[in-house]
């Protein structure tokens, strides 16, 4: 299964897989900007490899909706937009939801072990968030990604959480672009997963995955995240790769 975009280093390689991973990465990471020009030559220098080889790494990314490709005009970040990620967001809960039944159901004391040691993790970092400390935005969402995908990793099928996984880095892209922590609710909603996944309850955890994701969205969209990107024009960044954005929480 492709490893998600929040576990993904930075380390060097110039090999074809290597290269579409660090791309991939830095595009759902936000490193690289909603609607920025890709430029062949300029893309070579900073990844260290071919123009072949950075052309089927792009028509990869291309293919799963990250990438836009234009023809002979190149290659181009895929712009955002409210409409796109509300689309993402109930693709997100679509499957989400379906693999929470068979995984809750499946789950072990082994399982268990994970939820909470991933949890664990996650909840840390909230509370550094909440106390108004500075936290790296890609360590928290990954933290973030890692519970999410602990819920539902017994579903059974791997062609499920492999399509999970795509859906929630695309997902995790807006959230990332939008740099935001929803502060409290957002640290009891996953309090309240991990309660629902120790009891088993699967049709709890569908519904606080809703208002989970139904609360993202709606901060995104009230506070205006996504206007300086709107029509596919980046707020001015160089493209090579930035460090993680930092952040402080938000009430």
């Amino acid at each position: 299964m492709r490893a998600p975009a929040a576990e993904m280093t930075d380390a060097e390689d110039s090999s074809g897989e290597g290269v579409y991973r660090r791309l991939r990465a830095d595009v759902v990471l936000a490193r690289l900007a909603p609607g920025q020009k890709l430029g062949l030559d300029a893309l070579r220098q900073v990844y260290g490899t071919s123009i072949g080889t950075l052309r089927e790494a792009l028509n990869r990314l291309a293919s799963e909706g990250l990438i836009a490709a234009e023809g002979q005009r190149g290659f181009t970040v895929a712009p955002v937009s409210e409409k796109d990620f509300r689309e993402i967001a109930d693709l997100r809960l679509l499957l989400e939801c379906h693999a929470l039944v068979p995984a809750f159901a499946a789950g072990d004391l082994e399982w268990e072990g994970r939820v909470v040691g991933a949890h664990h993790k996650l909840a840390v970092l909230e509370r550094r968030l909440l106390a108004g400390e500075p936290a790296d935005a890609a360590l928290w969402k990954r933290y973030d990604r890692e519970f999410h995908h602990a819920l539902i990793e017994t579903c059974g099928s791997a062609a499920l959480l492999e399509t999970c996984t795509a859906a929630y880095d695309r997902y995790l892209r807006y959230q990332m672009v939008a740099v935001l922590f929803r502060g409290t609710v957002a640290a009891e909603q996953h309090a309240a997963l991990l309660d629902c996944a120790l009891r088993r309850d699967a049709a709890s955890a569908c519904r606080v995955l809703e208002a989970h994701v139904a609360g993202c969205v709606d901060h995104v969209v009230r506070t205006g995240a996504l206007l300086p990107f709107a029509g596919g024009r980046p707020a001015a960044r160089p493209l090579e790769a930035a460090p993680p954005a930092r952040l402080r929480a938000r009430a």
